[in-house]
């Protein structure tokens, strides 16, 4: 499975690089992530939880980064295994581009599953991977862009209940 797309998120690059090297942005923005421990130089391991049409699995796996050219560039490259679920493999290559009002970050995905998600079809895997690529960067960009103003309003969680509020790693930085 391959799948390319962009998305403008309304913060500065070097807090939207910050945050794609955090342990503890990932695993706000990793739909599932029960644990991302680790650090950039030697990559993360991690613990997701996830159900893709019938199949619900724990997956334990590791992240490396690699090309890193900051605060422009960088690959992630990562593989998990679900038990009897299967596995999954992949790779994405990030690009972060200033500009007006923030950072467009575009990337491309390769990916590959085995074991019992490979049985599901590539349909519905292709699906599920979109839906998490979009969640991922949707929480990303709630945790890097500051609040509009500093009401209780602009602190509030989102109707999902899991979305971190809005700019908290970046008032996290300092």
């Amino acid at each position: 499975m391959k799948m390319s797309n962009s998305r403008d998120i309304a913060a500065d690059r070097a807090t939207v690089w910050a945050a794609l090297l955090s342990p503890e942005a990932l695993k706000e923005c990793v739909p599932g992530a029960q644990e991302v421990t680790g650090t950039p130089e030697d990559g993360f391991e991690a613990v997701v939880v996830q159900k893709v049409g019938p199949v619900k699995a724990t997956f334990k796996g590791s992240v490396t980064l690699t090309d890193m050219v900051e605060p422009e560039s960088l690959t992630l490259s990562g593989a998990g295994k679900g038990g009897t679920a299967g596995h999954a493999k992949g790779s994405a290559a990030v690009r972060l581009e200033e500009i007006e009002g923030g950072t467009r970050l575009h990337y491309d995905v390769e990916a590959s599953v085995g074991g019992k998600l490979a049985q599901l079809g590539s349909r519905i895997v292709d699906g599920f991977a979109k839906r998490m690529a979009d969640q991922f960067f949707a929480r990303l960009e709630a945790a890097v862009v500051p609040p509009e103003e500093d009401t209780p309003e602009a602190e509030t969680d989102a109707a999902d209940g899991e979305t971190p509020k809005k700019g908290w790693f970046r008032r996290m930085m300092g």
